[in-house]
Formats: C-alpha cells, sequence, structure tokens
C-alpha cells in the first residue's frame, strides 16, 4: 500500500515540477538579480540537491573557520561559533532553539540523516554520525525552514563534503590534504587524509580519517562505584569514515558525479555507575561493560548543472541525487548478575533505518518588466524502513517465580516495535520577486508533503511479551507548509526583513509503535494516533553588511501544535492503588500524547567587526524562552541566554583569538536542572609559514581558568549521579597540522 501510494504521488510530483519548469522556460527575459539559492557552479560545486540555501537565519562556517576555531564536533561549534547551539551527550541530539532530537534535521549533501530513537531500550542519536574532516562548510538554520520538510521545527544542520575540486585549485591535476592532532578533551589522537587528482574531464577524491580516544572527563574526581561515583565511566573509543567522489563534468554546465561514504563509531564503557560492592549490588566491580555503536553508509549519484548563459536554456541552474543510506545504531551490555537472576547477562539493542530517495530542483532566473522572479521548484521522495531488535543472553528460566520472578522484567530475542516500512513525498515551490527599483523583494514559498508509516508483523514481533495479538493501523497524512519572506534595503547593506512560515514533524516509529513490558509488570506504549507535530513562526531582523564589519539581530516566536510528549496513563498500583491498572501494577501505563499548545520565542544576535589593521572582534547571542501553555510549565530543553564573544589578531602568517562563552543562570524549568551561570574563557593560535605553503599549525587552550560549569541541556532530567558527574571538561587543549600541497 505504502509503496503504491508512493508512486502515485511520485507521478504526482514529475508532472508538477515539469509544468512549473514549463512555465519558467515559457519566459524570455532573464536577470540576475533576486537569486536565492547558492549558484550550482559546475567546478568546485559542493553536492547539495535539496534547492535550499537556508532562510534569513542561516549561517555558514567554512572549512578554514573549522581548522582555525579547532571545530571538531556539535559541542566545538556551539562553544566558539554559535550561541545557543548545544550537542545534549545524553540524547546524543543536536539543540537548536531549545528543540531536539527528531525536531532538529541534519542533512550531509542534500541527504537527510535519520534520528534514531529505541524509545523502549533507551538508544539514541544518528544525526552525529559524522566526521568534521571530511566536510567542506556547514550551514545552520535557526527556526524552521519549511522547504525542507518533516522534522526541521527547531533548526537545521546542513553538512557539505569534500569535493575533488577543493584539493585541486589553481588548475592543479593532483591535491593532497593530511591533518593530524591531538585533543586532550578526551585524550585522543586523529588523522585525516584526503588526495584529489584530475584526469580530463573526471575528477576524483577520496578522503579517510581515525579518531581514538577515551571518556569526556568532567570537574568530578570520585572513583567510586554507583550513585556516589562523580567521576566519568571509563571509556574507549574508535571512530572510522571514509568518503569516495568521482565527478564527470558533461560540458555545457552538466556535472554527473558518484558518492560513497561510511562512517563509524565503537564505544566500550566500563559502566562503573551500575556497579557496587554491596550485598545488594546486582553488578560488582568489573561485571558491567556497556557498548554504543553507530554506522553510516551511503552510496549516491548526482546531477548538477549551471547554465553557460543563464536564459539560454530551459532552466539556470538544476541539481539532484538518488540515493541509498543505512544509518545504524547498537547499545551493548555484557554482564554477570550476582543477586538477581545469577548468571551472565547481555543484551545487544539494534535500531537500523534503510532509506533509497531522491531530492532535486530547479532554478529559473526571468525578468517581467521591471519586476525580477528567481523560481524554483524542487522535489524529495524517500521509501525507508525501520527495524528494532533486542538480542542477548540471561539465566532466566520458566516458571518466572521464586528466584526467577524477575525475569518477568527482562524481555530479549524480541522486537519490541513491529517493523515499520514508510514512504514521504515533499513538493516546494519557491519565487523571489524583486520589485522595481531593487530595494523591495517579497519570497513566497510553499511545500506540500505526504507520509505513511505501516508497521509490518514479523517473527520478532511476535515473539514479544508485549505483543496485543494484531497490529496497529498506519499512520499517514499530509501537510502544507508555506513561508512568505518580506525584505527592504534601508540603506545599501542594511536591511530589514520579515518572515512567516510553517512547519511540520511526523511522529517516529517509536512514538507511534513501540510496545515493552508484560502482565504483571508494567507497559510502555506508543499511540499510533498521534498526529504530525506543526509549527507556525515569525521572524523579524536586521542585516548589516559592509566590507569591516557585518551584523545581524533576529527576534523570533513560534507557536507549536500537537508536540508529541510522554504520558503517564496510569500509576503504579504501590503509588495509587485507586487509580492503577491492576494488569501492570509494577510501574504503571505509560504512552504518547499531542499537546495542544507550545510556545517559543527568543532573540538571537551576531556580528563582527574588523576595526583595526590585522584586528577583529566578534560576537553572537541567543535568548530563549519556551513554555507548554498546555500544562503552564517551561520547557527543560531551554538554554539560559547565552553569548561568544571574541577578539582575534590575523596576519598573513599567524593569528590568534581570544574568546569567552558566558551564561546566565537557568532557573525558568519544570523539572530540569537550574545550572549556575558562568563564564569560560578560550585561547587559539596559529601559524602558516610563508617557507612551507600550505602548512599551517593550530593549538588552543580551553576554560583556561579551570572553571567548573554546567551545560544545562547536558544534565538529565532525572540523574542518577551527583550534579558535578555532569560537569563539563576543566582545562583542556588541541593541537592540529593540517598541509596541503
Amino acid at each position: 500500500m505504502t509503496m503504491r501510494r508512493l508512486i502515485e504521488a511520485m507521478t504526482m510530483g514529475v508532472a508538477l515540477g515539469a509544468l512549473l519548469a514549463t512555465g519558467a522556460g515559457a519566459q524570455t527575459a532573464t536577470m540576475e538579480d533576486g537569486v536565492v539559492l547558492d549558484p550550482v557552479v559546475v567546478e568546485g560545486a559542493a553536492d547539495g540537491a535539496s534547492g535550499a540555501a537556508g532562510t534569513v537565519t542561516t549561517t555558514r562556517t567554512t572549512r578554514t573557520a573549522i581548522d582555525d576555531k579547532l571545530i571538531d564536533s556539535i559541542e566545538d561549534l556551539g562553544r566558539t561559533q554559535e550561541a545557543g547551539v548545544t550537542f545534549n551527550r545524553q540524547t546524543n541530539s543536536i539543540n537548536i532553539r531549545g528543540l531536539e532530537g527528531p525536531r532538529v534535521l541534519t542533512t550531509i549533501d542534500g541527504i537527510r540523516v535519520p534520528y534514531l530513537n529505541d524509545v523502549t531500550r533507551g538508544a539514541e542519536g544518528g544525526a552525529n554520525a559524522f566526521d568534521f574532516s571530511s566536510l567542506s562548510s556547514l550551514d545552520l538554520t535557526r527556526g524552521t525552514d519549511p522547504l525542507l520538510g518533516s522534522g526541521a521545527l527547531g533548526g537545521v544542520l546542513a553538512l557539505r563534503t569534500l569535493d575533488p575540486e577543493d584539493l585541486l585549485l589553481g588548475g592543479r591535476r593532483v591535491g593532497v590534504l593530511t591533518k593530524n592532532g591531538y585533543d586532550s578533551t578526551d585524550r585522543s589522537w586523529f588523522t585525516a587524509n584526503a588526495a584529489a587528482m584530475r584526469v580530463g574531464d573526471t575528477s576524483m577524491l577520496i578522503q579517510g580519517g581515525y579518531r581514538g580516544g577515551h571518556e569526556i572527563d568532567g570537574q568530578g574526581d570520585l572513583d567510586a562505584y554507583g550513585a556516589a561515583r562523580t567521576a566519568a565511566n571509563p571509556l574507549d573509543y574508535d571512530q572510522y569514515n571514509l568518503l569516495a567522489k568521482v565527478h564527470q563534468a558533461a560540458g555545457e554546465g552538466h556535472r554527473f558525479g558518484i558518492t560513497g561514504e561510511i562512517f563509524s563509531r565503537d564505544e566500550d564503557i566500563d559502566t562503573r555507575t551500575s556497579q557496587g560492592t554491596g550485598a545488594r549490588d546486582n553488578y560488582r566491580p568489573g561485571d558491567h561493560v556497556s557498548g554504543e555503536t553507530i554506522d553510516r553508509e551511503r552510496v549516491s549519484l548526482n546531477y548538477d548543472y549551471a547554465s553557460p548563459e543563464p536564459g539560454s536554456a530551459l532552466v539556470d541552474e538544476a541539481s539532484g541525487v538518488l540515493y541509498y543510506q543505512k544509518v545504524e545504531r547498537h547499545s551493548t551490555i555484557d554482564a554477570y548478575r550476582s543477586v538477581s537472576v545469577i548468571g551472565p547477562y547481555g543484551r545487544d539493542n539494534r535500531f537500523e533505518e534503510q532509506s533509497v530517495g531522491f531530492t532535486g530542483f530547479a532554478a529559473r532566473t526571468v525578468l517581467t518588466g521591471e519586476i525580477s522572479h528567481k523560481l524554483t521548484v524542487g522535489t524529495e521522495l524517500r521509501s525507508a524502513t525501520t527495524t528494532q531488535y533486542s538480542a542477548g543472553y540471561d539465566n532466566c528460566q520458566r516458571p518466572y517465580t521464586g528466584a526467577f520472578a524477575a525475569c518477568n522484567n527482562l524481555h530479549t530475542n524480541q522486537a519490541d516495535t513491529p517493523e515499520v516500512d514508510s514512504g514521504a513525498v515533499g513538493l516546494f515551490a519557491e519565487d523571489r520577486i524583486g520589485l522595481p527599483g531593487g530595494r523591495f523583494r517579497l519570497t513566497p514559498g510553499l511545500r506540500f508533503d505526504w507520509y505513511e508509516e505501516a508497521p509490518q508483523l514479523t517473527d520478532d514481533y511476535a515473539r514479544s511479551a508485549a505483543y496485543p495479538g494484531s497490529l496497529p493501523p498506519s499512520s499517514s497524512d499530509t501537510a502544507l507548509s508555506p513561508k512568505l519572506l518580506a525584505e527592504y534595503d534601508l540603506l545599501p547593506g542594511l536591511t530589514a526583513y520579515g518572515q512567516w512560515s510553517m512547519g511540520f514533524r511526523a511522529p517516529t516509529a517509536g512514538e507511534l509503535y513501540s510496545r515493552f513490558g508484560a502482565v504483571g509488570t508494567y507497559l510502555r506504549e506508543g499511540n499510533p494516533n498521534l498526529e504530525a507535530e506543526t509549527s507556525n513562526g515569525f521572524d523579524l531582523g536586521l542585516t548589516l553588511e559592509r566590507e569591516a564589519f557585518s551584523a545581524r539581530i533576529n527576534v523570533f516566536h513560534t507557536d507549536y501544535e500537537n508536540f508529541i510528549d510522554v504520558v503517564q496513563r496510569s500509576p503504579s498500583c504501590f503509588v495509587d492503588r485507586a487509580n492503577c491498572n491492576t494488569l501492570y501494577p509494577q510501574g504503571g501505563v505509560s504512552s504518547y500524547r499531542n499537546i495542544p499548545d507550545a510556545r517559543i520565542s527568543g532573540v538571537e544576535f551576531g556580528g563582527a567587526v574588523r576595526f583595526a589593521d590585522f584586528w577583529t572582534a566578534r560576537g553572537s547571542l541567543s535568548y530563549i524562552d519556551g513554555r507548554n501553555r498546555t500544562d503552564d510549565v517551561y520547557l527543560d530543553s531551554i538554554s539560559p541566554l547565552t553569548a561568544i564573544v571574541g577578539l582575534g589578531y590575523d596576519r598573513q602568517e599567524w593569528g590568534g583569538e581570544v574568546s569567552a562563552k558566558l551564561a546566565s543562570r537557568r532557573h525558568k524549568v519544570d523539572q530540569g536542572f537550574q545550572s549556575p551561570g558562568y563564564g569560560v574563557v578560550d585561547v587559539t593560535a596559529w601559524y602558516a609559514p610563508e617557507q612551507v605553503q600550505g602548512l599551517k599549525v593550530t593549538g588552543g587552550i580551553f576554560n583556561v581558568f579551570d572553571e567548573t560549569y554546567y551545560d544545562a541541556v547536558n544534565v538529565p532530567l532525572s540523574p542518577s549521579q551527583p550534579a558535578i558527574y555532569y560537569s563539563e571538561p576543566g582545562r583542556t587543549f588541541k593541537a592540529n597540522v593540517t598541509y596541503q600541497f
């Protein structure tokens, strides 16, 4: 059923795209004003077929900034560049404007990367399954980007990987880039190497990297067991990535390409917080080892076109990518139980998504009288299969009574969620209209989305202790996501704007169909009747671009409907016997619901000024306020007022910067951690000797004054350890050596 409807929607999408493109081609005059999208420059273009270059809130971080500021992770990006952007290490999720998980979209070369969330077993993540050493740039969009479809509510992290042309500069036929370094934050060494070659009209690149390290140490140093421990659990990890590309220029602005990419990260953890020496501690010292593994692989076929003479062809630019992608996450336990169900105990909880899709766009700039149009149309087609499974071993023996009574809570070698086949179709169009005089621009846009998620019965799910005997219905819906942007040039380089946009997020497979527990214990179940989350937001602001300085200020307000949240449908009988469900007396029944009304608003600022020869000052600020207005409580995922300020010195051969990240106390919470305010100072420097072209040495000291501070969103709602366990690292340093030739 899903595939048939997907094919029908694909046919409709192709027809609509052809109709709109033909309409654009019917215009006779063109002009180069009002460009909305990054032009697809075939020579050195980044693969990115989404057709969207972000919104008025999008900022770009270049490869040079990534290297000079020693950005190796999303945490580094939020610490040095983007105030208010964080990475939640508890959920392995990017947090933008107080939203995270599936409410923030990550794309790599225009391909969406799923956020995997095994809601029954606690394995989360996937959107960070990439290596910064493989990137040429990244774009961060704050707030909804309606042209990118489901998931782009809180924001978008759009990543572009290296192209052969990035290394083949100045007409070179061979180019090499090598980067090696050390980071004391997790005591990691890394190496990343890339080589590119051009033969005739064919250019090729291969890039690979490895990083090996350990746990991230906070300021806690008590090396104890169990709930008293404040030092981080010992951890070892290995991380690999491999990227290969071939580009074939076909003349007249056409380029074809093929890309292959592999990423893998494997962590082994001595989980001392779960161990103890007491008579009632189930796991003794050394008897509980856990692991986290994330793997991503993809193959894509790319097409890019840029007309040598805009206006001479049906379209001025076009791009498309056809891809296969697999993202898989494992959460493992290898342990020995000494009190309850004595004996070996192991789990391998797997969550996987395989997807096939296409995303592409075409654009044409036309002139009708004194009015210019930049018309862009595009589509996104996607089919995916989501699979969840828990494999394991233990010493459980039936009947589950007496010494084996706890086995009623230990379920394995089963699927807690049925296999889910999903299909999605997105169609979008945008027209950037330049009005007479050139100072006022109006950009209407609209995206249509259809999705369906259909559960499939498998033997693994039928073995589940919580299998109800039949499957729930499919979940399907459509969404219209409009936007309207108005821009007015007050002065040369000074622009005022206002934007209205809407977005949506489809429920995940786990939120819809998960089911874990057993009669006599508890039940955690999805809700197949969930509606998609929607947003309705406004942005007002100013942008200033001059030769020596730039600035942006943005005020936003977004209303959300149908926020998906966990709800306790019946309590434990040990807490409330009068209202409990006696079939599930231990922990009751919990599920998901739609919260009718939530709101997030705030102010964002960023700017830089070159106030003297070689000297630059910069700053970034984020203030966000969010409430669940249905229950009249604050949202616990909101960061406090945060600012980044920096003073840099940059000559041809060397440079450096002193920067500080400042945050106020966080007290507007419901159940979240009330983090104290802090100020952390970093110092970075680089040296590029003129005698060795292409060589660059970069180093930095972070948290120079060894402050104890907390990233509020990194502290769980129900912490099991003392607060200091969740503190951020103290004084650390990094050193990198990069050589490009």
